[in-house]
């Protein structure tokens, strides 16, 4: 049963684009490893931009410096 654990910053990513995350990452299994859609586990996880940090400072703290 293949496990993916997909993570982005909770920046307002629609129900849609989730859906299309869920079933690419799926589809992608199938393709590839040949694997089982309807054992095919995917989790996207959303984490809060404060949370998230790159280079020692966090996504919130480097996109408030680039605006």
């Amino acid at each position: 049963m293949p496990y993916v654990n997909i993570k982005i910053t909770r920046e307002g990513a629609t129900t849609e684009q989730k859906s299309a995350l869920i079933k690419g990452a799926t589809q992608l299994l199938v393709d590839i490893l040949g694997k089982n859609p309807a054992t095919t586990v995917v989790v996207i996880d959303e984490v809060e931009t404060d949370n998230w940090g790159i280079g020692g400072d966090s996504v919130t703290k480097i996109r408030k410096a680039v605006k």
